[in-house]
């Protein structure tokens, strides 16, 4: 298996690999030259002072500012490395993470896993991970108190021992409380992106108020989770701050102290203070920075999971085109709560040309089993075949091309009509004289051409998003163009004449008329019965079950009225 399945997160971060090693190296520099000014104050309190050497004086200033420019100059630079890091690593693993999204709708995850790696990349490449390559010069720190004194070095061991416990405190008493909070902040933002997708239903029925109300509601039960995690973070914090503040002051009086022993130099004094500080800095920006690294941890965790379920498109072999031959094997699609069953183990053979309508009461789960066959969802048991090769075998998007799908609320997106026609292929860099030539014949083929044409700016016409911008009849039939772009070997239409008049109606039947000569595929949901003439064979579906499946006549005799059970056959388009 490739890096693209195993680990996708760590082929991203080993492609970060080079930045981050250079960025390790200059922090060694950088705390190298934090020691300069410890030196620096060191000579003046114990040479210059002493023997006021002016031109002493001038030359230490000299090199202490030239060490504080380096030291600026590289601190820049391992910022930019990080910039640039974060920058690497966006390119490698956005694509991944929308493509998981899009293809993994049903996870909780996929809906706010973009703000989660943002979130994720945010501390790998911000003040976290710089005290992370600063934490290992705390000992370099030590080392050099107890060259200043034993005593000194004592207690900034004392500080650097004290602090750990006082962050591992911190994880202890805001896991919980970060977690809750996290969980509670994504089902609230996926509540308020729905309910601005339906912000004018809303208003139409009245709702607006009662909803506001309810998003308070889920906002004051994450506002309450996280209050709670910041305040027992702010204690601690608190403690924190406290205990680096009295460590500096207790360097100062220790040093005093020795000095009036005359054990170390007055210089000592400051120094030790500095060096201390410098000491427990690290330990405190890791405490500060823990929630962001807590979260980024719980990200980097949920993120690895949903790209986990990406099937290796790369390593799949190419099979040929379709020819339309169908198979269902058990196929079984649970509820959200998994606590029951919406299709059950449906089973049946589909010819290549046969047009199928599966039919049944409401709530029998039409629309999900045609929409597991088209791919839409993914079955929770049994096999979808096509030419008798399971699609999980298939590269989706090579699949998608061979089926032509029309889903029941038409899901035009914001484009022109001929960008939602073709597809958006034009996004992928395909020929775009091709594309224009594919979407008019896609359009004619389904007779929502002089639509198009009447629309302003014709094919050019501009959707908004959610793909408002026309009624929904003539959304139906440009998703209908849509489904027969690029000619494929199987339709799958749900409800396509749910939205048309009668003018609609015909062009449906006229155009279902010349697919079906063409030797097309088709499954189609219907509750209206003038697409029956087209139907080869029927499909009843009750309470998920297959109930009845054979050729249209023998199964309207069981379950229609007297005056519709023989329907007569069109003519086929183009004959005599």
């Amino acid at each position: 298996m490739t890096d693209r399945v195993q680990g996708p997160l760590r082929a991203a971060l080993a492609c970060c690999r080079r930045h981050f090693i250079a960025t390790a190296g200059f922090s060694a520099l950088v705390n190298l030259l934090y020691i300069a000014p410890t030196i620096y104050m060191l000579q003046v309190y114990d040479r210059v002072v002493p023997t006021q050497g002016l031109q002493t004086l001038l030359f230490l200033t000299l090199v202490l500012l030239f060490a504080l420019v380096t030291l600026a100059c590289l601190d820049r630079v391992r910022q930019r490395l990080l910039t640039r890091a974060g920058v690497q690593m966006d390119a490698v693993l956005a694509p991944l993470i929308l493509d998981a999204t899009l293809g993994r709708p049903d996870m909780a995850v996929a809906r706010q896993a973009l703000r989660e790696f943002d979130q994720m990349r945010g501390t790998l490449t911000g003040p976290g991970i710089l005290a992370l390559f600063d934490a290992p010069w705390v000992p370099i720190y030590l080392l050099v108190c107890f060259m200043v004194h034993p005593w000194i070095g004592a207690l900034a061991v004392a500080g650097c021992l004290l602090m750990p416990i006082l962050a591992w405190a911190n994880e202890r008493l805001t896991r919980g409380r970060l977690d809750l909070a996290q969980r509670i902040a994504g089902e609230s933002y996926s509540h308020q992106d729905a309910l601005l997708g339906s912000a004018d239903s809303l208003r139409a029925l009245g709702m607006r108020r009662a909803m506001v109300a309810r998003q308070l509601r889920q906002r004051e039960a994450m506002l309450s989770a996280q209050t709670e995690a910041s305040l027992a973070s702010g204690n601690i914090l608190t403690v924190t701050k406290f205990v680096r503040m009295a460590l500096q002051s207790l360097a100062l009086g220790l040093g005093a102290l020795l000095a009036v022993d005359n054990l170390i130099s007055a210089g000592a004094i400051f120094a030790s203070s500095f060096l201390i500080a410098r000491a427990l800095q690290p330990v405190e920006q890791l405490i500060g920075s823990w929630k962001a690294i807590i979260q980024a941890r719980q990200s980097y965790a949920s993120i690895d999971a949903l790209l986990a379920t990406m099937s290796d498109a790369f390593s799949q072999t190419r099979l040929p085109a379709p020819r339309g031959a169908m198979q269902l094997e058990g196929i079984t699609v649970l509820n959200e709560t998994r606590d029951g069953a919406i299709v059950q183990a449906v089973s049946l053979r589909v010819q290549p040309g046969e047009v199928i309508a599966v039919i049944g009461p409401s709530g029998a789960g039409k629309s999900t089993l045609i929409r597991a066959i088209a791919g839409a969802v993914l079955p929770d048991r049994g096999t979808v075949r096509i030419d008798d090769a399971d699609v999980r075998d298939w590269d989706p998007e090579q699949l998608a091309r061979h089926i032509g799908y029309l889903p029941q609320d038409s899901a035009l997106f914001a484009g022109t009509v001929a960008e939602n026609i073709a597809r958006f292929a034009g996004e992928l860099g395909e020929d775009r004289a091709a594309i224009d030539s594919t979407v008019v014949a896609a359009a004619e083929q389904v007779g929502a051409g002089p639509l198009i044409a009447r629309l302003s700016n014709g094919y050019d016409h501009r959707l908004s998003l959610g793909g408002r911008g026309v009624s929904a009849g003539q959304a139906q039939r440009i998703a209908l163009a849509r489904a027969v772009y690029g000619d494929p070997a199987i339709l799958i239409l749900d409800e396509p004449n749910a939205h048309l008049d009668g003018e609609g109606d015909a062009a449906l039947i006229q155009a279902l008329t010349a697919l079906k000569a063409k030797g097309k595929t088709i499954l189609i949901v219907s509750h209206k019965l003038g697409i029956l003439p087209v139907v080869d064979k029927l499909l009843v579906l009750r309470d998920g079950r297959a109930e009845l499946f054979g050729p249209r006549d023998e199964i309207l005799a069981k379950v229609a009225p007297p005056n519709i059970r023989h329907m007569p056959t069109p003519p086929v388009a183009g004959a005599a």
